[in-house]
């Protein structure tokens, strides 16, 4: 299921590449990107535990600072490669089997895919708590992309209460980008996201911290590790 988590993720990694005008590379054992990819998301992703540090070093962009690998699977060493560490996290699965998680939503808030230009804008910045240039970001692009899904809670003022991005490749559901407002529940969040998976979808996806126990609050499982490493120059 890892590996299933971690292709779904790339998917996720492209899309936001191809909204941003310069899609990567799926290989055997990694997805890469010969461009820099947009803040926050990795030149390349490993596919498979068996991706070798040239799988994913030869197709990224080393020539500019600030190269990203995401290792899928933990087990790569890229420290003589000039990278280091900056994060770790747990990858998370939901069987599809499960019912709705036991979390009432309130009854004044009501989610729903994020329609237009306008609502991602919206969205966007709720997101990055106000921050003009995070929130560029999003781009009106992905909203024509099939396999994904912006999602967003909507208080009964409008105010957006929480939102995530659902990428559904017929496998599996991932969630990504997934917030909670100030004054909303991590885990009224979590329910809502969730109620805008397809029935019986297996969903997965990472996170890490205080982040994490919400997830698990709404019957997520752990199954691995994941590690980002960053270039030095950076």
């Amino acid at each position: 299921m890892i590996s299933e988590a971690a292709i779904n993720n790339a998917e996720w990694c492209d899309a936001m590449c191809r909204a941003h005008g310069h899609p990567g590379n799926f290989g055997r054992s990694a997805w890469t990107n010969g461009r820099r990819t947009p803040l926050y998301y990795p030149d390349a992703v490993t596919l498979s535990a068996d991706a070798s540090v040239r799988d994913v070093l030869d197709g990224i962009d080393r020539s500019t600072p600030g190269a990203s690998v995401k290792d899928s699977f933990a087990c790569l060493d890229l420290t003589a490669e000039g990278f280091r560490p900056l994060f770790e996290a747990r990858w998370i699965h939901r069987p599809g089997w499960l019912p709705a998680p036991e979390v009432a939503v309130p009854a004044d808030t009501s989610w729903r895919p994020v329609r237009d230009a306008a609502e991602l804008a919206a969205w966007a910045m709720a997101w990055s708590g106000g921050d003009a240039d995070e929130a560029a970001l999003f781009r009106a692009e992905l909203l024509a992309d099939p396999a994904t899904k912006v999602v967003a809670g909507y208080g009964a003022d409008g105010r957006i209460t929480g939102g995530a991005v659902l990428t559904d490749n017929w496998r599996v559901t991932g969630v990504s980008n997934l917030f909670a407002a100030e004054g909303t529940d991590p885990v009224e969040a979590w329910a809502g996201c969730l109620s805008l998976v397809d029935a019986g979808s297996p969903v997965v996806g990472y996170e890490s911290g205080d982040d994490l126990p919400p997830a698990l609050a709404v019957g997520f499982e752990e199954l691995g590790p994941l590690r980002v490493w960053l270039a030095t120059d950076a």
